[in-house]
């Protein structure tokens, strides 16, 4: 029977953090396979889109400072599989396009920690012509220790000072997911937590995620005297902890709010933040709380401290914007580390607008709702909300068989928005690695409402995927819509393609017949 060990550490540089870099770098973009690492909550169009705007306001905001020369960067700090990237630029580019006003010319460049990532960024057809017009780069960065960008694609370097318009940070699901300290409140004194981490003695041959799993995390107090003197950076609010908490764990930013600092000095204005996260921005959260538990999803996350990064910013003169009502899931914010920042009205007009007002944790919970009601919803419902969310690809998947099931009471009305939604979802589609053909449900679907130029474009962009793999049916379909087209060649062709696969398929044959008799 394998022994079980017991080590001690200080909980920022405890073996947990190794193992979750380490699971990125061997996953790469493979992390957000099937959901295996959350990405839907933090990267969906309506939260995109909501960025897009806050974004665009930002650009107005230095538009009428007369800052229209130099270019603005805008950073994504741990950008993952990249579809977040993908949905604010689509977005901001349409903005741009459709409001024809001047604005500063901007770069977006998404970061991260795993190599793989990045590579796999710079392959992804949906990112090339993003690149190609200069809107889009990429650096390998780790939050812990870098001061400086090594753009991949302009081959330039970002240095401190090098910016000279304020730096644009985009952080989600990042400040939960970096080392943080952990901290005890109690007595009147701050004690550091260690945490005894138990595992067994065959964890060095397990992969990151099963080890993190099967690791037992206890904690024991440790006076740190460190964290209430005067010549700690963060004085400021541990005093405040002193005086407003009692019997409370908490987990302390020091590495998010350093990351923070360092970026701050690439620019010679300041930065603007723009962050969600499973995070608390209010103190009463903090209150009495229990020692955090790893939450798992093949890395692990836990609670971001808002509360900290907001207070430490606004003590140096930050302006922030939470929400006024309680999120459920994902907290956004903004925090405008930058020279009279009340003064940056059209980007506190888009946080009003697509966060106060209605954002991303209302548009998730709404979901949540949905995926239980799916099947007593209605097409003037399920288009809705398809709306709502941006023409969404994956709620596509989730409604295209209820859809579809609908059609023969659609009206003519109903049947051209969903035909109008298709092109918009499919425009700004982002192709996670997993394997799915939105192409052919796109296409069937279309071949169900008889437009048939349409869904021979789907069809034919399905089969050409994966030629090895063509379906009889779809190649049956194919030459239904070439026959409807007045393209008899192709319908012929398509036939016989079909029916190398499938000689017995009667309806091909029923086709083939006719055509080849002239009826």
């Amino acid at each position: 029977m394998a022994e079980n060990r017991q080590q001690r550490f200080r909980f920022s540089e405890a073996p947990i953090w190794d193992l979750q870099r380490t699971y990125y770098e061997e996953q790469g973009m493979k992390a957000w396979n099937n959901d295996q690492v959350p990405q839907y909550i933090t990267s969906n169009p309506m939260i995109a889109t909501a960025y897009a705007e806050m974004i665009f306001g930002f650009l107005q905001d230095r538009s009428e400072r007369g800052e229209i020369s130099e270019p603005v960067t805008i950073l994504e700090l741990g950008a993952g599989a990249g579809r977040l990237a993908f949905h604010v630029l689509h977005k901001l580019c349409e903005l741009r396009d459709f409001a024809g006003i001047v604005l500063p010319p901007f770069r977006y460049v998404m970061t991260d920690l795993a190599l793989k990532n990045v590579s796999g960024w710079q392959n992804h057809p949906a990112l090339k012509s993003f690149i190609r017009q200069g809107l889009l780069d990429f650096a390998v960065f780790d939050a812990v220790h870098d001061t400086e960008l090594n753009l991949v694609i302009s081959h330039t370097t970002i240095r401190p000072g090098d910016l000279k318009q304020p730096l644009l940070i985009v952080a989600n699901y990042f400040f939960d997911s970096i080392p943080q300290e952990l901290i005890y409140v109690g007595d009147g004194k701050i004690f550091e937590c260690d945490v005894i981490i138990e595992f067994s003695e065959n964890s060095n041959l397990l992969q990151p995620s099963e080890a993190l799993e099967k690791m037992t995390l206890n904690y024991e107090h440790r006076q740190a005297p460190e964290y209430e003197e005067e010549t700690y950076p963060y004085h400021d609010v541990i005093v405040l902890y002193l005086q407003e908490l009692e019997d409370s764990h908490i987990l302390f930013p020091v590495a998010g709010l350093t990351c923070l600092e360092r970026l701050n000095q690439l620019s010679q204005a300041g930065f603007l933040l723009i962050t969600a996260d499973k995070g608390d921005h209010r103190l009463e959260n903090w209150k009495f709380a229990e020692p955090p538990q790893l939450i798992h999803h093949g890395s692990f996350s836990l609670t971001a401290n808002y509360h900290a990064i907001q207070h430490v910013f606004e003590q140096r003169g930050a302006q922030s914007l939470f929400t006024t009502h309680h999120y459920k899931s994902i907290n956004v914010g903004c925090i405008f580390m930058l020279e009279t920042p009340l003064s940056y009205a059209n980007t506190r007009l888009a946080y009003r607008r697509f966060i106060e007002r209605f954002g991303p944790d209302d548009f998730f919970s709404m979901k949540e709702w949905v995926d239980r009601q799916f099947d007593t919803m209605g097409l003037q419902q399920i288009l809705a909300f398809w709306r709502l969310g941006g023409y969404d690809a994956e709620f596509f998947i989730q409604s295209a068989k209820r859809i579809s099931s609908m059609l023969s009471e659609a009206s003519d009305e109903e049947m051209l928005d969903i035909q109008r939604g298709i092109h918009i979802m499919w425009s700004s589609y982002y192709a996670m690695e997993q394997r799915y053909d939105l192409a052919l449900d796109a296409g069937l679907l279309l071949f169900e409402m008889d437009m048939y130029e349409d869904a021979k474009l789907f069809l034919e962009t399905s089969v050409h995927a994966d030629e090895d793999e063509s379906v009889p049916t779809v190649l049956y379909c194919l030459a239904i819509c070439s026959y409807e087209l007045g393209l008899e060649e192709a319908a012929l062709e398509y036939l016989r393609e079909a029916l190398v696969q499938e000689p017995e398929h009667e309806e091909a044959l029923a086709l083939l017949k006719a055509l080849s008799e002239g009826e």
